[in-house]
């Protein structure tokens, strides 16, 4: 099912379009995972069948965390002309569009996709008056990207940093 989304020029530049995810999309996401994982895999020298086990095992335990502790999140595959190329699991507060995840396959990255659909976020979110927040890993090469769209850390999570984007006065 397609999702009517507050699209803009930016993401509409990039053919991209939003559906809610459903079982058929497994398989799909457990790739996308591995490969927001794959440096971290590259470092330990298991088998190639010891690494795919490994991330399936951590992909399942953050997908039900995910879906035990954000139960009115919307659950959105991105889609870029008709083919999933990421994941946007996002849930909307009073205050703050909260981003869980946001995820794009490797050959997506690095081309704007992930920042019109910021963009698009966080636009939407300032014309509610809504900030928007998501946890980002420390070491994350997206932190650039996050903190050139204003993004600023409001709590040290150890690994992570609490981010949030506030839209101006």
């Amino acid at each position: 099912m397609t999702m009517h989304w507050p699209l803009s020029k930016r993401t509409l530049s990039y053919n991209i379009s939003y559906r809610c995810l459903d079982e058929r999309d497994m398989p799909f996401l457990r790739r996308l995972y591995r490969s927001t994982r794959a440096a971290e895999l590259a470092r330990v020298p298991w088998s190639e069948a010891e690494k795919q086990a490994f991330s399936d095992m951590q992909f399942n335990a953050q997908h039900a965390h995910y879906r035990t502790h954000y139960l009115d999140a919307l659950w959105l595959i991105i889609e870029r002309s008709g083919q999933p190329v990421g994941r946007l699991y996002l849930e909307r507060w009073p205050s703050e569009h909260r981003i869980i995840d946001i995820a794009l396959l490797p050959e997506t990255r690095g081309i704007g996709i992930g920042s019109a659909v910021l963009e698009d976020l966080m636009e939407e979110a300032a014309n509610n008056g809504k900030a928007v927040g998501i946890h980002v890993e420390k070491m994350n090469p997206a932190m650039s990207l996050y903190r050139r769209l204003g993004f600023k850390t409001v709590e040290d999570k150890g690994v992570y940093d609490l981010l949030k984007w506030h839209p101006a006065s």
